[in-house]
């Protein structure tokens, strides 16, 4: 090979894409107004493309990525201190999911809320379940268990309760099969319901998943997708499971602080984001009994949360500058240096795309 042709070889080596990796990165960063409110949970309602920010003492605040702003707060929910939101679409459904036990329920089509109604103590989520058409309440636990209370989006009746054991009700997903899915954080188990019946219909142990937090299915190929946050003897994992059984298929290390799983079916796709080591783990699905770990973005700090527009193929995320002050107390539950303290003015929409 001449000089020549050795230097090009070599430019080429160095410059052409490499195509191991999907290349997910940042597309928009978006800073709103805000004061001190801490967030939790974010959602993308595909009907009118619009993400819900679970904003606490801010609302639930509605905010459109076409304009990149916010569009409108839910309801008198900043007075509730919102969550996040769920949504039955059949209904033209939101709710509001708030701190201090009540729920606002809104229109999708026109934002539209009605006043906020109390079931419980405290919410931190509610899911909805397609195949029942019912709404199921993570609420405040007791010091024996928490009690779901599972709702008829229809009518917004309250259909009863679920008594469970645990104490730290997480993620959860609908398989629309009858099937729902809930992660019991404290026990290191899924807990199968059946939101009918309101009944728990079994119990699956996972010594391989320490802290199970963000749940996701693929009813297709009848899986279950489970981020864990990890403990003292498991580190934090993707955990994908047999959607009849519970049987483990598949584990991966990903980042720490994992507080949502997200599946794209048409990507086969499967996303953590992983608040304390701020990074997003992409992973490939091949088939239903084969995984791989393809990329891990690096994101900020306490970028935790995730939604998907499946249809553009854009998450949507949120964060903010904070800090933790030693004076006040700390989640060490979640880490040591967890910030309970929040910058104003520097609270953020995020999106990511290929």
């Amino acid at each position: 090979m001449s000089i020549r042709a050795a230097i090009l070889a070599a430019a080429l080596l160095f410059t052409t894409p490499a195509l191991a990796f999907d290349g997910w990165h940042l597309e928009s960063s978006t800073t709103i107004s805000s004061k001190t409110s801490t967030w939790d949970y974010v959602a993308f309602e595909p009907g009118r493309k619009l993400v819900y920010i679970g904003h606490r003492r801010e609302g639930l605040q509605v905010f459109d990525g076409a304009s990149h702003s916010v569009i409108g707060v839910i309801g008198d929910t900043a007075a509730h201190s919102a969550n996040g939101a769920s949504f039955a679409p059949e209904f033209d459904l939101g709710i509001s999911n708030n701190e201090d036990g009540t729920y606002t329920p809104f229109k999708l089509s026109t934002l539209e809320a009605k006043p906020s109604v109390k079931i419980a103590e405290g919410i931190d989520t509610s899911h909805y379940d397609d195949a029942s058409k019912r709404f199921v309440f993570n609420t405040e636990p007791d010091k024996d268990g928490t009690d779901l209370i599972v709702m008829d989006a229809a009518t917004q009746a309250i259909a009863g309760k679920i008594r469970v054991s645990t104490r730290k009700a997480e993620g959860a997903a609908a398989d629309g099969r009858g099937r729902f899915f809930l992660a019991a954080q404290d026990q290191d188990s899924i807990l199968v319901l059946d939101t009918k019946s309101l009944t728990v219909t079994a119990t699956w142990k996972l010594p391989a998943c320490g802290k199970p937090t963000g749940i996701d299915v693929d009813p297709a190929n009848a899986r279950v997708f489970v981020s864990c946050r990890g403990n003292n003897t498991v580190k934090p994992a993707l955990v994908v499971l047999n959607a009849e059984t519970g049987a483990v298929i598949y584990t991966s290390e990903i980042g720490g602080g994992s507080d949502s799983m997200v599946f794209d079916a048409a990507s086969h796709r499967l996303f953590s984001a992983n608040g304390i080591n701020a990074n997003l783990s992409v992973f490939e699905q091949t088939d239903a009994d084969h995984y791989r770990l393809i990329e891990t973005l690096g994101t900020s700090a306490w970028v935790k949360v995730l939604a998907m527009d499946h249809t553009a193929g854009r998450l949507w995320s949120i964060t903010a500058e904070g800090t933790s002050d030693a004076s006040k107390k700390i989640n060490t539950a979640v880490s040591p240096w967890y910030i309970n303290t929040v910058i104003p003015n520097t609270f953020r929409v995020l999106s990511y795309a290929k």
